[in-house]
Formats: C-alpha cells, structure tokens, sequence
C-alpha cells in the first residue's frame, strides 16, 4: 500500500539548510579540509549553570510527568522579569507571554493561528528562509518586502503598494537580523508601529539574536517602543543567547490577543516541553546575564578579525552591527550560487549563498562567525588565491 504527501507537504519550500549541509558533507566526504562558514549553529557549549540546573531537574520525578500545557508560570515569571531587566517593558506573565519550543515554532505557527487562507502575509527579502513555512501550512498569500543595503536592510513602507498595504494582515521583522546583520534602530520601530496601526497590520518581530550587538551598542526589543504591544509580538529564544539550540526552548512576547492564538493552537499540537528543559531556562534567563556578555564579545572578536581578513583581499563586508553574520558581496561575473560552489570546490570554504534567503539576496552571501578566529584568516587567504575582482 502507497501512501502521498499531501497537497500542502508537496507545495513546502525546499529546505535550504538541508541542502547547504548536503553539498558541505559531500566536499568533507572527499577528505577536504573544508571551513565552514555556511553554518548558523552556534559552535559554543550551554554555560555549565545551565547544563547543571537541567541535570538537578532531570533528576526530580515531579518532572517526569507531562507539563502543564501552557507552559511554567515559573519559566513565564522569569521571562517577564528579564523583560523588565534588560529592556524596561513591563509584560504580564499569564496573558503576555507564551512558551515556545524553540522561536521558530512560533513563527511558523503563527500564520494559521491568526490568518485565513487567502488573506496576505508581509515577509523580508532577504530573510530567513523557514517563515515560508508557515505561509504555505495557512494557505495564506505571500507578499515580499524587499530590504537594501542603501537603507541598511530596513524596510522602506512607503515604497509598499498600497494594495499591498491594504490587503496585508501580518508583517514579519527581524533584528537584529538574519542573514544581513542589520540592526533596527528606535526610529524605525516607531515608524514601525505607526504603519501598524495606520493599516491594521500585526508585527511580529523575530528577536533570536537579541542580545548580540557590537560597537558598544545593545539591539533593543520592539516591545520597548511606545504601542508595540498594541500591535504585535516580539518572539524570543534561548538558542543564540545561551547556546541552548539543541534544546528548544523560546518564549512570544506582547499582544495578549497574538499570544492566546498561539497558546490555544499549541492545546492541540503540543504537550508543552520537557520541565527540567524549563527549569534550565529559568535558570538562564534569571541569570546576571555574564555569560551573554562574555560570548557577545567573542562574536564581535570574531567578526573584527574576519572583517580585517577579508578587507586585506579587497572584498568589502556590509558593517553588520549584530547577529553572528556578515553579509559580503560576490565578486564580478559570479551569482551568489556560483559563487558558492566556486568557494567550496575550489577553496573548500563553505558559506551560505544569499539567493537562498530570498531574490534580494541574489549578490551576496552569508558567513557564519561560528569558528575559531584564525581560520577566518585561512579561509579569506584561501580565497585570494583565486584571483577574483572584488572590486
């Protein structure tokens, strides 16, 4: 007996992870030395606290027991106290937050909590490739909003159709951002919210790399504009702060109607996460924070060195100001996906090729700051000796 997909399995974007680490293995399968620099899983281990807090609760039998199913109002405290820590925003722990496991859950379950089929969905170009999930599992139309680098990767509303405009429900942000580096800036979430409010349109803002900023500027949190939760959501996550990725575990935070949508669809999918999970992250987040300094600062070593490394071959980055990315430009004659291939057959270095985080990223690729310092160093010396016109 042969069973299909489905219509909708059959219609989901192609993942382009997937693919990147399939082409990576296939060049270390050869015996390459390859430097990975495509890669956005942190290379870091959980701070021992963590780790500890989750070995003390794994070993309680209270535990063992199914969760509550909307989460630990614990874990909800804590996640509305490190809101009122580190940004100011004051946010009610039972209709203000919902825990996730892990932030992309939330962002790719949003859509068919709150949209129809047929209403409009506002994504970045670039932008991470998984939103597109969940605009093909609600059945909902996809409108791009396209970010340039001459206007350092925001959104530019007036340049929206106002069709566009009319017809859209949601519009999704993220800051600072992935692929590009981008930082927002108070300004624009004013704007931000303001375009919201003008044309009915929830924000959500997808926060991952929260904490990490550089030059001696912190990224701040949507919901610390005035209105923001008036709006929408901000959607938070343990994986690049405390390099918990592997354990999947996040928390939405703001507009008590967006949060209920995503508590009562995860009634019927879920059984919420694992307690001791929990318990560690409350560990984290009550945390004084030292360990997210410490590591912040290796990122921004990192970032430094490698903007040295590849400014001394002439190839100029974007100045990401957070994240752990930079977004380079691909030399003459080469798109983002040839330019790609060309690295890993010829340098055995692997970066993630722009066009994969959507049209707009046709002409640049992303490097990961995930690797010990002086492969920065090798990879770019690698790269220089093919000979290519950066200029």
């Amino acid at each position: 007996m042969k069973f299909e997909e489905s219509d909708i399995l059959q219609h989901l974007p192609k993942q382009f992870f997937a693919s990147l680490v399939k082409k990576v293995n296939a060049k270390v399968a050869t015996g390459a030395d390859v430097i990975n620099l495509g890669q956005g899983n942190p290379d870091q281990p959980t701070p021992d606290f963590v780790v500890k807090a989750m070995q003390d609760a794994t070993a309680e039998p209270d535990n063992h027991k199914y969760s509550l199913f909307r989460g630990d109002p614990e874990l909800k405290q804590a996640a509305a106290d490190f809101y009122q820590r580190e940004y100011g925003v004051t946010l009610d722990p039972e209709k203000e937050i919902a825990i996730l496991g892990g932030s992309k859950i939330g962002l790719v379950e949003l859509p068919f909590a709150v949209l129809n089929p047929g209403d409009t969905l506002l994504l970045p170009d670039p932008g991470y490739p998984d939103y597109l999930s969940g605009v093909t599992l609600a059945k909902v139309n996809l409108e791009l909003v396209k970010l340039t680098e001459q206007n350092d990767f925001l959104p530019d509303y007036d340049t929206i159709d106002p069709a566009v405009v009319k017809a859209a429900k949601l519009l999704y942000l993220n800051y600072p951002n992935n692929p590009t580096g981008a930082v927002a800036t108070p300004e624009f979430f004013r704007k931000t919210v303001a375009f919201a409010q003008q044309n009915d349109i929830g924000i959500v803002h997808d926060f991952a790399y929260g904490p990490i900023g550089f030059d001696g500027h912190k990224p701040i949190s949507f919901l610390q504009t005035p209105g923001a939760k008036d709006v929408g959501v901000e959607m938070n996550t343990l994986s690049k702060s405390f390099n918990m990725a592997g354990w999947r575990i996040g928390f939405a935070a703001g507009n008590p109607d967006l949060i209920e949508a995503i508590n009562l669809i995860q009634d019927h999918l879920f059984v919420s996460i694992f307690p001791a999970i929990q318990k560690a992250a409350i560990t984290a987040l009550n945390s004084d924070q030292s360990t997210v300094k410490a590591l912040v600062a290796l990122y921004e070593k990192r970032r430094n060195q490698f903007f040295k490394a590849a400014r001394a071959i002439g190839w100029e980055p974007y100045h990401s100001g957070g994240a752990f990315y930079a977004w380079m430009p691909v030399p003459k004659g080469y798109t983002s996906e040839s330019f790609a291939d060309l690295l890993l057959e010829k340098a055995a270095v692997a970066v993630a090729p722009g066009n994969g985080f959507g049209e707009a990223g046709e002409g640049y690729v992303r490097v990961g700051l995930l690797i010990d310092e002086p492969r920065f160093t090798e990879a770019c010396q690698r790269i220089d000796k093919l000979g290519l016109d950066f200029s």
